[in-house]
């Protein structure tokens, strides 16, 4: 069997000749070691030295030589409009703040997974919220890309991170089914606990 072993984000992808395609939904796209099938029905095996998030042109460089690229499934989403860049910006500090994933699209448009909390939050805020069925790509952690364990690469916050690097799913070869993508945006409130010395405990 074909053995993906290592993922090329999109933008550093190279020069090597494509065996395939895989689409998959977001909640699918965080893997480390699965067996799926590419778009043509052909069996590959994810293996890689850590979970990832894939995202829409991202290339898994194939053991034997070349390529396979991911692409976003489409998918309910919830595309949302604002007044300007301004009320954008804030709308975009409010969905952020309840950890969840969210794309920014080219035309200044928010996109966020389907999700009927939120969309009452974004309605009150003044957002006009659209929804679609479309490919999410979310905006990737801060931290993405640099390698290794966000904490050694500086000062690491519990609340920036790329929303499901620190875990990994697919861990059995043969898994199939999609992950259960935690989510903490599901009440208006959560509560996290910092060092007394810092400031101490605050709410969002």
């Amino acid at each position: 069997m074909r053995r993906a072993i290592e993922h090329i984000p999109v933008g550093q992808n190279h020069a090597a000749e494509m065996r395939g395609t895989v689409t998959l939904a977001f909640a699918d796209r965080h893997r480390r070691r699965i067996r799926l099938l590419d778009d043509a029905g052909a069996p590959f095996l994810l293996d890689l030295p850590h979970a990832v998030r894939l995202g829409d042109g991202d290339h898994l460089k194939l053991a034997d030589g070349g390529i396979i690229v991911v692409c976003a499934a489409a998918e309910p989403v919830l595309t949302i409009t604002c007044a300007g860049p301004v009320a954008a910006a804030r709308m975009a500090w409010h969905i952020g703040n309840r950890h969840t994933p969210m794309q920014v699209l080219k035309d200044g448009r928010l996109r966020i997974i389907e999700d009927h909390v939120l969309r009452d939050m974004i309605i009150g805020l003044g957002g006009v919220v659209d929804s679609e069925i479309a490919p999410f790509d979310p905006e990737r952690g801060a931290y993405h890309g640099l390698g290794g364990n966000a904490q050694e690469n500086g000062h690491h916050h519990g609340h920036d991170h790329d929303f499901f690097a620190d875990a990994d799913h697919g861990d059995a070869g043969d898994a199939t089914g999609p992950i259960a993508v935690p989510r903490h945006g599901q009440s208006d409130s959560h509560r996290h606990t910092h060092n007394p010395a810092a400031g101490g405990d605050h709410d969002h």
